[in-house]
């Protein structure tokens, strides 16, 4: 079913993806990452639209309230101008700055859910670092979590969040809420 809903919605490029729902794990497919790729697109067009063209410097975010009925929360993070967008139904609700896998540490794209939520997390594999507000995405330890924020990938493959904009997100979102990672 999700496959289905990936491929039409990588074909068509429509921007129903609130109603995508979440996998219960990673879904890394060919078409699970052109559909990452596609909401990132659309949520930099969102952007402009919802908070103006003006660039964030590395380290900010943008939120605005949006009322609980508007729907389900989605993250969408996009790699490529290293931002995370927060959706609620189809109203774009917050934008970050963030921080990606370095190159050889490369954040997994596709489509993902949220599956543990600590608001202090260790790393187990790098020297127990501090993971603030840590959201786990996938099965080995990838998450969204408040980190060092240089404006460029600089991670181990998590994507790193300026402290308050991951408070806030880790305090709206839910276990199995969708988070799209594309280009």
């Amino acid at each position: 079913m999700i496959k289905q809903l990936a491929i039409a919605l990588a074909l068509t490029g429509t921007c129903a993806l609130s109603f995508t729902p979440a996998p219960a794990g990673a879904l890394e497919t060919y078409e699970a990452i052109a559909a990452a790729s596609d909401a990132a697109a659309q949520a930099r067009m969102d952007r402009v639209d919802a908070f103006g063209p003006e660039a964030l410097a590395p380290g900010k975010y943008l939120w605005r309230d949006v009322p609980v009925s508007a729907g389900s929360e989605r993250v969408v993070i996009s790699l490529g101008d290293q931002m995370a967008y927060l959706y609620r139904g189809n109203t774009l609700m917050a934008v970050s700055t963030i921080s990606s896998g370095k190159p050889g540490k490369d954040t997994p794209t596709g489509i993902f859910s949220v599956l543990d939520k600590q608001p202090l997390a260790h790393s187990k594999k790098y020297d127990n670092a501090p993971m603030p507000f840590m959201q786990r995405i996938d099965e080995y330890g990838i998450a969204l979590h408040a980190g060092f924020n240089p404006g460029r990938p600089a991670s181990h493959g998590c994507v790193r969040l300026p402290k308050d904009f991951a408070k806030k997100l880790f305090s709206t979102t839910e276990m199995g809420t969708p988070v799209y990672i594309g280009a």
